[in-house]
């Protein structure tokens, strides 16, 4: 089962004038301790993306038979999401080049006149929160394997003096590609949001770009 992580940083050092090609490149760790409580890891059928003030939050669902209901909630920074995409995609490339494209699975049918798109509020009436899921676990480093029909997310809590898995996912592997566009559509719409909040914060405090200036009249 081939495993992916993501690296923490790519710090450069400075040029060192006796050796001017001198680098270091941090990684973290490839392994991380699995403690007991999540050693044997949730089945997930589909995922719920909220965008928090400072942090996304990922709920996993398993939605096998009524009522559906929260398996898992993963809390992850909004700078870590993009590092979390580019994992599952490479993973899913690599899964795409050893076992073929599967199929994609059912979605589920909708009933007549019921197009409409749920609110958030509507969707949790209805799913099932355990108490002990409620505060979620943190997570700022992911490591991914998979197999022929099933792809394993160990979410990382990478803090010293060990890193260590806070939340283990099991997915079917046709769920993949629907999890990441997910995740890209969500973060794309964060961006897009800070930009215009950015633009209204220049607007309203006049710092946008100074007209030239206007050279004097003749008298």
């Amino acid at each position: 089962m081939p495993n992916d992580q993501f690296p923490e940083s790519d710090g450069k050092l400075p040029e060192d004038p006796q050796n001017p090609q001198i680098q270091q490149v941090q990684t973290r760790p490839l392994t991380a301790r699995v403690p007991e409580p999540v050693r044997r890891g949730v089945f997930s059928s589909g995922m719920i993306v909220i965008t928090g003030p400072t942090e996304f939050v990922l709920d996993f669902i398993q939605n096998i038979g009524p009522p559906a209901q929260v398996v898992a909630r993963v809390i992850v920074p909004h700078a870590v999401m993009p590092q979390f995409i580019e994992a599952l995609r490479r993973n899913w490339q690599m899964y795409i080049e050893r076992f073929g494209t599967p199929s994609e699975p059912p979605r589920a049918a909708v009933a007549a006149g019921a197009g409409r798109r749920l609110t958030l509020e509507e969707i949790y009436d209805e799913l099932k929160i355990p108490d002990e899921l409620l505060s979620g676990a943190y997570a700022n480093g992911l490591m991914i394997g998979h197999s022929a029909s099933e792809f394993k997310l160990d979410f990382l809590t990478n803090m010293y003096p060990h890193s260590a898995v806070s939340c283990r996912v099991y997915l079917a592997a046709p769920q993949i590609p629907r999890i990441i566009e997910s995740l890209h559509v969500t973060f794309v719409q964060f961006q897009q949001r800070l930009a215009q909040q950015r633009a209204e914060q220049e607007r309203r405090s006049g710092s946008g770009p100074t007209p030239p200036s206007q050279p004097p009249a003749a008298g």
